[in-house]
């Protein structure tokens, strides 16, 4: 296992003179991050059953070491459809990139003594005449269970203490991986779709419609699978959101089905925000809300 503290220095820009190749610093941004500033930061490379190649950016606390006792992990994947293998296994994450923490980014937890997994690859891929979506679940679990086992077989993760979490498409998948895989201890979906049904003229990269590919878009419903859904899940949405596919009441719809099937589900409605969270009350308001949970169903799991 070779991990390494993540890079200490943000953007600089520099002017280099071509004639004598001297150097003028331009910029001198101080690190925005020195709670950070030793934590460690690795890229994965592991395969999927099939032998797909993927890849996921791992955080650990500064004072982890190999052979501690396996930490608690938070997943934060977003996932996309590919029509060859070899498209959908190129690397997308780099150890070297300078952290941005952004209303999106899972990165904080790793301060809170979690295993932060980032950009995990959710590749689904159809290849010749077969279309992505048509094994959207199985592939997403297969993605998922492929991470897991890499994970856990290097020691860093406790498999019995691993929460999911996405945004948008992201959200979408959390809810489905939860309805259909015992993978996970609870999950955080943030401004998803989760009907599609109510999508039923296309979504991200499904070009069909509802009519053409009806049993595609009703097993890509989690909505459909609500009475499954029985790990905890935190839904949160933004009030204003703006994104045609992702209405609010596509939350509100699937924490009434969960509810009422008395699954463990909270909706959280933030008031005055778009599909992306802006304000600081709510960007703050809903990492406190992914923290309670996180501790709660995570890393003091029961």
């Amino acid at each position: 296992m070779c991990l390494e503290s993540r890079p200490k220095m943000p953007l600089i820009v520099f002017a280099i003179n071509l004639k004598n190749k001297k150097e003028q610093k331009i910029t001198d941004f101080a690190d925005p991050y020195p709670s950070l500033a030793n934590v460690k930061k690795q890229l994965l490379s592991y395969k999927r059953k099939d032998g797909l190649t993927l890849s996921a950016v791992l955080y650990l606390p500064e004072n982890f070491k190999k052979g501690d006792t396996p930490l608690p992990a938070f997943i934060w994947a977003y996932p996309r459809e590919f029509k060859t293998k070899e498209a959908a296994g190129q690397v997308k994450g780099s150890p070297h990139k300078f952290p941005r923490l952004a209303f999106r980014s899972p990165v904080y937890w790793v301060t809170q003594g979690y295993a932060v997994i980032d950009q995990a690859d959710m590749p689904i891929v159809g290849e010749g005449s077969a279309e992505p979506n048509d094994t959207f679940v199985e592939q997403i679990k297969d993605n998922a269970e492929a991470l897991i086992d890499y994970v856990a077989e290097m020691g860093v993760v406790d498999r019995d203490r691993i929460g999911v979490g996405g945004h948008s498409y992201g959200a979408f998948m959390t809810a489905n991986l939860l309805a259909h895989t015992d993978l996970f201890a609870a999950g955080i979906a943030r401004s998803g779709a989760y009907n599609r049904t109510l999508t039923p003229f296309g979504f991200q990269g499904e070009a069909r419609t509802y009519w053409e590919a009806k049993e595609t878009y009703d097993k890509m419903s989690p909505f459909n699978y609500a009475p499954k859904i029985k790990r905890p899940l935190l839904l949160t949405h933004g009030m204003d959101d703006e994104n045609s596919g992702t209405f609010p009441i596509q939350s509100e719809r699937l924490y009434a089905a969960i509810k009422g099937h008395g699954g463990i589900v909270r909706l959280v409605m933030l008031p005055k925000e778009f599909h992306g969270y802006r304000s600081r009350e709510g960007v703050l308001h809903t990492f406190w809300e992914q923290h309670q949970w996180l501790e709660k169903y995570v890393k003091n799991k029961k």
